[in-house]
């Protein structure tokens, strides 16, 4: 074999494992990760993130404490098990206040993800709040986050700096978004997170819906489902996509 012949060999060789490593990474994330049923490598101390998302983390506590903010996570990862426990506990509680099985999901879905599709599955979204500030009865209310309300300075050093360390708001105000509401407390580790919704969004979610047998899920009409990915899933802060 031609010298020349042998380096193109080794070239196309080593292009061919690129590819499949790229291939391997790209389709990195299982099923079961994607929908919280797997049992992943998480790091924090009182809550879980993964190790890349767990890092930049501790940089922007650091960066918050400096500036005289104490971060506080009020909730993290969640797997399966938990996000239908808190579907359950919600169900239950609507139904039993006269609301019809529809209107309790949709009530539900105001804030409350539907179990194998949160985000907080994924090791990558946190629901924050200001330590060092009075804590209000009710920590996660928009309200909170505005005006004279306690967490507001937190939410505005948030709007200057989360970004440079991967994080955004999910759920944000903008006036035409739809699905779920308004939560100035949610971020999400957008360098992980991103290409996790890419892979979660090539999902069947309508058939994996369809045969997990929740509380209340034979109520979830076809378009009932296309609208929930379309809208509570998909309409999202536009940097998150």
């Amino acid at each position: 074999m031609y010298r020349r012949d042998f380096i193109t060999l080794n070239i196309i060789t080593a292009l061919g494992l690129s590819l499949t490593s790229f291939s391997l990474l790209q389709s990195k994330f299982s099923k079961d990760d994607l929908m919280g049923k797997s049992d992943p490598s998480l790091f924090g101390n009182g809550y879980l993130l993964q190790k890349e998302a767990h890092e930049a983390f501790l940089k922007m506590k650091a960066s918050a404490l400096a500036s005289g903010f104490k971060i506080k996570v009020v909730s993290s990862y969640r797997n399966y098990a938990h996000q239908n426990r808190i579907w359950e506990r919600k169900y239950k509680k609507f139904t039993a206040n006269g609301l019809s099985p529809q209107e309790a999901i949709l009530k539900i879905i105001e804030y409350s993800t539907i179990p194998g599709t949160s985000r907080h599955h994924w090791g990558t979204d946190l629901d924050i709040v200001d330590g060092n500030a009075p804590q209000p009865k009710g920590l996660l209310l928009a309200k909170n986050f505005e005006a004279n309300g306690p967490f507001c300075p937190f939410k505005e050093w948030m709007d200057k700096h989360a970004n440079s360390f991967g994080f955004y708001l999910v759920y944000t105000n903008k006036t035409n978004r739809k699905g779920f509401k308004y939560e100035p407390w949610h971020y999400s580790y957008a360098p992980i997170s991103i290409p996790m919704l890419k892979e979660y969004l090539k999902l069947d979610i309508a058939a994996e819906l369809k045969k997990a047998n929740l509380m209340g899920s034979n109520f979830f009409s076809e378009n009932f489902i296309n609208s929930y990915v379309k809208e509570n899933i998909s309409d999202i802060n536009p940097q998150l996509l």
